[in-house]
């Protein structure tokens, strides 16, 4: 049994390109879309449609490519709204080593993760690139968890042999064989939903010989990486007196981390050198709006890497991040995009203790436009996608993608539909675009109505 939708279908093209069909159809069969089209070319796209659960939508419905959750700290769920008053090093010390160390129980993890799963998939996210924990053991119960639950994950181990707390630390050796070990389980799942992302915790928390090796692994099975970087100016500043290293990608880049399958997490601070080094790579970063704001590490500016040629996507970063949901996530985004628009101009106009700029940067702050809501949709679908080389099967609603999506419902709480059938007064919102924004800027998870995994319904 395949579906067929009728009704209003958003997604986007590009970066700059959100389609919006108000009456449309798109078939799904055997979790891949094969058609997608205005409803009017229905009759003569395929006669009987009986072998298909139809679904057809109201006006205030609409079906939106799955959230993809591009940087999310599975084990520090329990975490969330601890600690913010910190800067990140602090924070890390005090309630996240402290957390994490205590998945080395496995009954522990299983409840955790059966939380962490069922939260994401009800917020909307169908895609998350997760973060373990150290311990092998407890992340194969993520990756179980993700495929019980019918969640699409790149789940990693988490790598860490020094500058971190001696409880919760592994050796070199220790560590090379539980990821070869991690990346054996995985493969046993024999599931094109759960795959391996390679994931040295970042920089300082692993030695030079460590990274080589990580790096060697991913190459060796064409795996995906994720880590952090320039995230904290403070962490930037050990990174280079650590490493002995001219700029904090350039320590990645040794260890041949940076690869078109490599995302990485934050990139506030980046200098100009290491865009550039990111675009030669094909690497690509998450943004974190929420967390960079929790932790005061900064405002990235989406927009400088996107026209450096960098892919971006959107992560909650759990929990650095407050909350678990990307359409919240989408919301601080655009918050951060004009904040920096805030900056940005008052930079021009010298006010304060801003440093004065040189006229080429003028110019630049002074053609800065801040994101817009389709923008930031795109970060979370398409963008993310892009971001953890995986356009080639979701993202969108392109014939021959896999069907990973939301049915989006906006006459539901918290958001208001006002349809007060007066003569001459329009409903609103009053058609799709104004229906996308609402739900943008004011819904939450009770507005997404069903949730599709590869053409299957895991809410």
């Amino acid at each position: 049994m395949g579906y067929l939708f009728v009704g209003q279908i958003v997604h986007s093209k590009s970066f700059d390109e959100l389609e919006v069909i108000d009456n449309g159809f798109l078939a799904v069969e055997n979790g891949k879309i094969i058609a997608i089209g205005d409803a009017t070319q229905l009759p003569n796209w395929r006669k009987d449609t009986s072998k298909y659960e139809v679904i057809r939508m109201t006006k205030n419905q609409f079906i939106l490519p799955g959230f993809i959750d591009c940087h999310i700290h599975a084990p520090q769920m329990p975490n969330i709204g601890l600690g913010l008053n910190m800067e990140l090093l602090d924070w890390l010390k005090t309630y996240t080593f402290p957390m994490e160390s205590q998945y080395k129980d496995s009954q522990f993890a299983a409840y955790v993760y059966a939380k962490v799963v069922k939260r994401t998939l009800t917020s909307g996210t169908t895609c998350a690139s997760y973060y373990g924990t150290n311990h092998r053991e407890g992340t194969m119960i993520l990756a179980q968890e993700c495929l019980k639950q019918g969640q699409r994950a790149l789940v990693g181990k988490v790598s860490a042999n020094q500058s971190t707390v001696d409880y919760y630390k592994e050796t070199t050796e220790e560590s090379i064989r539980e990821n070869k070990a991690f990346i054996e389980g995985i493969k046993a799942l024999n599931s094109d939903l759960i795959s391996v992302t390679i994931t040295p915790r970042f920089a300082l928390s692993c030695d030079q010989y460590l990274m080589n090796e990580l790096g060697k692994l991913a190459k060796e099975h064409n795996l995906n990486i994720q880590t952090h970087i320039s995230e904290n100016l403070g962490e930037i500043a050990a990174v280079k007196e650590v490493f002995r290293a001219s700029n904090y990608a350039s320590v990645y880049d040794s260890a041949n981390l940076l690869t078109p399958k490599c995302i990485l997490a934050h990139g506030v601070h980046l200098e100009d050198e290491e865009i550039d080094l990111l675009k030669a790579r094909g690497t690509s970063v998450a943004h974190c709006p929420s967390s960079n704001t929790n932790l005061q590490s900064g405002l990235c500016d989406v927009l400088r890497l996107r026209k450096a040629g960098v892919a971006v996507g959107l992560g909650t970063d759990i929990s650095g991040g407050s909350n678990v949901s990307i359409l919240t996530t989408i919301r601080d985004a655009l918050g951060v995009s004009h904040h920096l628009n805030f900056v940005k101009k008052q930079n021009i106009k010298g006010t304060g203790s801003v440093t004065p700029q040189n006229e080429l940067q003028k110019k630049v702050n002074e053609e800065y436009v801040p994101m817009n809501y389709k923008q930031a949709l795109y970060l979370a679908t398409l963008g993310g996608a892009e971001a953890l080389n995986l356009s080639q099967k979701i993202g969108n609603f392109e014939v021959g993608k896999e069907f990973d999506a939301l049915l989006i419902d906006i006459d539901v709480d918290p958001i208001d539909v006002y349809t007060p059938n007066v003569e001459g007064i329009k409903d609103k919102p009053e058609n799709l675009e104004e229906r996308i924004q609402k739900f943008i800027y004011t819904g939450d998870d009770r507005n997404i109505s069903r949730v599709f995994v590869k053409g299957k319904p895991v809410k």
